[in-house]
This record gives C-alpha cells, sequence and structure tokens, in this order.
C-alpha cells in the first residue's frame, strides 16, 4: 500500500482510480479456483522440465561463483577502477554510507546532503507512506509532517482527508472509521526493491523507487485477503531544515516479475508474519 494508490491521488492510473491496484477494491486470486481458505488452495504442480530448468539454472550460478571466487586477483583487464569505484556506482551495489542517526516521528532523519541520502530518504518515506498508519487521521499528519516539505504539508493533509474516506476504508476492508474489524489483522505494508536518482543538484533530487506492496485484511472469512503488488514511486525532494524533504509524489503500476508457484499461506500465517517480522531502516 503506498500513496500513490489512494483515490484523488498522484498523477498515476493506480493513484487516480483509487484504492489499491486503482479500483478501490483488492482483487482476489482463489488459488486452485477451490473453496476454503482463500488464503490456502492447492499448490499448483511443477512441470518436470520446469524442475530441470531450476536445477540446472543452480547449478550454472554455482560454478559461476566458484569461478568468480577462484580468480584471485587478476583484476587488471577489468574496465574502470577497483573494486569500490564499481560499488560506487553500480545501481544494485549498496553504496556504505551509513543512513541516518535519528528518528522523527519514529521514522528515519538526518539523511546525507547527497544524491545517495536522497536516495534513502525516498525509500524510508516509501514505507512510512504506505503504511497501516497512514489509515489514522492522527498518525496520518505525524507522518506527512515528517516527511512532506513545510510548505507542502497542508497541501497533502488536505488531499489525504479526502482521500480516506469511510467508503475508501469498507474498500480495503475496514470500519467506516479507519479500524480493524474485530477477530482480523489489516495488513499495508511497502516494500522498496531499488531506487534510481534520475535528476540531482545540490538542493533537490528527483528519485525512482521500485516497490513491492501489501495490502489487505488477514481473516478466515475475509472478502480482502492480502494480496501484493509491484509498483515505482517517484518523488521530487528538496534539502531543507538539515534534511531531505518531499515536494511531489506520484506512483505508476510495475515492473511486475512473472508469478510464481508458491502456495497462499493461511489467514493466520499472514496475520502472525505481520505481527512478528518488523521493518528495516532502508539505505542505498
Amino acid at each position: 500500500m503506498s500513496l500513490g494508490d489512494e483515490p484523488g491521488y498522484g498523477d498515476s492510473s493506480r493513484g487516480e482510480d483509487g484504492g489499491y491496484g486503482g479500483s478501490g477494491q483488492t482483487r482476489t486470486r482463489l488459488p486452485g479456483g477451490g473453496g476454503g481458505d482463500v488464503y490456502g488452495g492447492a499448490r499448483r504442480g511443477r512441470s518436470s522440465s520446469r524442475s530441470l530448468v531450476t536445477v540446472v539454472g543452480v547449478v550454472v550460478l554455482l560454478i559461476a561463483a566458484i569461478a568468480f571466487a577462484n580468480r584471485g586477483g587478476d583484476d587488471s583487464s577489468s574496465s574502470g577502477g577497483g573494486g569500490s569505484d564499481n560499488a560506487g556506482t553500480s545501481p544494485t551495489a549498496a553504496s556504505g554510507e551509513r543512513p541516518v542517526g535519528s528518528k522523527d516521528s519514529g521514522i528515519p532523519s538526518g539523511f546525507a546532503h547527497s544524491p545517495v541520502g536522497a536516495e534513502s530518504a525516498a525509500a524510508n518515506y516509501a514505507v512510512a507512506l504506505g503504511s497501516a498508519d497512514m489509515f489514522n487521521k492522527t498518525r496520518r499528519d505525524q507522518i506527512l509532517s515528517a516527511v512532506i516539505t513545510p510548505s507542502k504539508v497542508a497541501e497533502f493533509e488536505a488531499s489525504l482527508d479526502q482521500a480516506y474516506t469511510p467508503q475508501f476504508n469498507q474498500n480495503v476492508g475496514l470500519n467506516a472509521d479507519g479500524s480493524t474489524p474485530q477477530g482480523y489483522t489489516f495488513v499495508s505494508r511497502t516494500s522498496p526493491i531499488g531506487t534510481k536518482v534520475t535528476e540531482s543538484s545540490a538542493d533537490a533530487a528527483t528519485v525512482e523507487v521500485w516497490c513491492s506492496g501489501l495490502l489487505g485484511l488477514a481473516g478466515d472469512n475475509s472478502t480482502n485477503p492480502v494480496t501484493s503488488t509491484w509498483f515505482t514511486i517517484t518523488a521530487q525532494l528538496e534539502w531543507t531544515a538539515g534534511d531531505w524533504k518531499i515536494v511531489t509524489h506520484s506512483q505508476k503500476e510495475g515492473p511486475a516479475p512473472v508469478p510464481g508457484d508458491d502456495r497462499a499461506s493461511s489467514a493466520d500465517d499472514i496475520a502472525k508474519a505481520v505481527e512478528e517480522y518488523g521493518g528495516f531502516t532502508y539505505a542505498r
């Protein structure tokens, strides 16, 4: 779940249509086409050819890893500088910089005044804006004050107050007032997969954050089971009062991988996972 999923928010198709997945309703896919627990169902069978491909793939990866490890110090033929320089420019490698040393309203703050710091800020802000706390008015306002540039906070608050309506709350399985029905666990999480700076200057940066999201109501009789989605957030940030803050925020669908053969877990397993597994402080 993320900010762009709300009705009337963002400039993408998902954010404009309203709700998670762009329709204000979660999408329910019943595994195996059978009844019973909407989270369960029979596991789809794996073909022998697919299993063979998987085994071969693992073997190839192991051989490649061993060959790489045995290369020793023969790096003279590689282009560019040393290993540390390559890591600093690779889009998939960690920068090694410490992300933050403090928090504001429970949200990481105090990011480095650099493009790397802007990436870390955008990733952590995406998590906060896609959390279940956004369905609580008091908590939502605290989050916005922590991640949005001061001059835009009132605008964001007004926009989201219009988005988080009683009807929208009911669409995602909550009570009209945004509370969770008794006996259920509400899930709304955003997990950044990667970040990319598309524009930057001394005090401004535009960052794209590729994310996976979870949204739904975990419970035996839930008609809005927890489902996953993939989307990319674009955040324009500015350096103000010693930290990066969001100026504008939008979202688009994908890139989405092909769904795997994992069997959907039970409602109890999903609820326990949400309660037992905490989040991360994301760093570039």
